[in-house]
């Protein structure tokens, strides 16, 4: 039975973009304690959210950890002290 629930891939790729882009600003407040303005303004600020928001690219379908190593590598950022295993 069809209930007209069924989510269209556009639907699904905004859902889980915005999950990444919440999981890692999340990641930089954690690992960096960056305060919430600062930790978005460095994801939106950055070449990977461009990649992330590529529908086409699919990026969106990899794990935040991924995307977080991306946006570090991207940025020049190591993080010292990890105190969260990530499976990275």
């Amino acid at each position: 039975m069809d209930t007209g629930l069924n989510p269209t891939h556009s639907q699904i790729a905004d859902f889980l973009t915005d999950n990444i882009i919440s999981e890692i600003t999340f990641y930089l407040m954690e690992d960096f304690g960056y305060p919430l303005e600062k930790a978005l303004d460095t994801v939106y600020s950055s070449h990977v959210l461009d990649l992330l928001q590529h529908k086409d690219g699919e990026l969106y379908v990899q794990s935040p950890s991924y995307v977080y190593e991306l946006l570090l590598k991207e940025k020049g950022m190591q993080v010292v002290n990890e105190t969260v295993n990530r499976n990275r």
